[in-house]
C-alpha cells in the first residue's frame, strides 16, 4: 500500500505566489522603491497577507533572496581549472537566477541587501576559497579579491548594463576573468 503525499497547503501556495512578486519587484525597483503594497498588488493578494507571513518588508526581503550559490567542489577539479570552473559557474548562475541579480543591486543600497550579501560571502564563498587556498590565513583576503572580480563583471553586465560587458560572450568573459580569480585563489602571496 502506497502512502500519497500530502496535498500542498493553500498558504504553500501563497507564499511561493508572495516571493515569486516580491522577487521580481525587489529586482525591478530596488529595496528601498519596493514596497508592500506593490509586491502585494503583483501577488493579487492583500497586502495584510504578506504582513501575516513575514512580519515585514526586511523579513520578505530575507525570504525571497535566500540564495544556494550551489558551488562546484573545487578539490575535486584539477588545480589549475578552479578558476575558470568558479567563473563558469557564477556567470552561469547570474543568467539563470534574478535573485542573484535583486540581491546585488540591494547590496550596493541598503544595509539589509549589504548583509545579506555579505553573510553569503561568509558561509558560501569563504569555505570554498579555504578549500583550495595555499595559505589558511590568506583564505579572507583572496576570497574577498574574487568577489570583487566576480561582483564587478555581474554589476558592470547585469545591473548597469555597460554594452561592451554585456556584449561580451560568456566564453570570452570567462576567458578574461578565470585567471586572475585562478590567480586570487591559488597563486602564491604576492609578498
Amino acid at each position: 500500500m502506497s502512502v500519497s503525499p500530502p496535498a500542498p497547503r493553500r498558504s504553500d501556495a501563497t507564499r511561493a505566489t508572495i516571493l515569486d512578486a516580491a522577487r521580481e519587484r525587489f529586482a525591478a525597483d530596488g529595496y528601498e522603491r519596493a514596497t508592500i503594497r506593490a509586491i502585494a498588488r503583483d501577488a493579487r493578494i492583500d497586502p495584510s497577507m504578506v504582513m501575516r507571513y513575514y512580519g515585514s518588508k526586511e523579513g520578505l526581503f530575507a525570504a525571497a533572496v535566500s540564495v544556494d550559490l550551489e558551488l562546484p567542489d573545487l578539490t575535486a577539479l584539477p588545480h589549475h581549472t578552479v578558476g575558470h570552473a568558479l567563473v563558469t559557474h557564477f556567470l552561469r548562475m547570474w543568467e539563470e537566477n534574478e535573485v542573484l541579480t535583486a540581491l546585488l543591486r540591494v547590496g550596493v543600497t541598503n544595509q539589509a541587501g549589504a548583509e545579506r550579501m555579505q553573510g553569503i560571502f561568509r558561509d558560501q564563498i569563504l569555505p570554498v576559497a579555504a578549500a583550495v587556498c595555499p595559505d589558511a590565513e590568506q583564505v579572507p583576503a583572496r576570497a574577498a579579491l574574487c568577489a570583487s572580480q566576480l561582483l564587478g563583471l555581474a554589476l558592470t553586465r547585469y545591473v548597469l548594463r555597460f554594452p561592451p560587458a554585456v556584449a561580451l560572450a560568456r566564453e570570452e568573459a570567462v576567458a578574461w576573468l578565470a585567471p586572475t580569480v585562478q590567480r586570487y585563489l591559488t597563486a602564491p602571496h604576492p609578498a
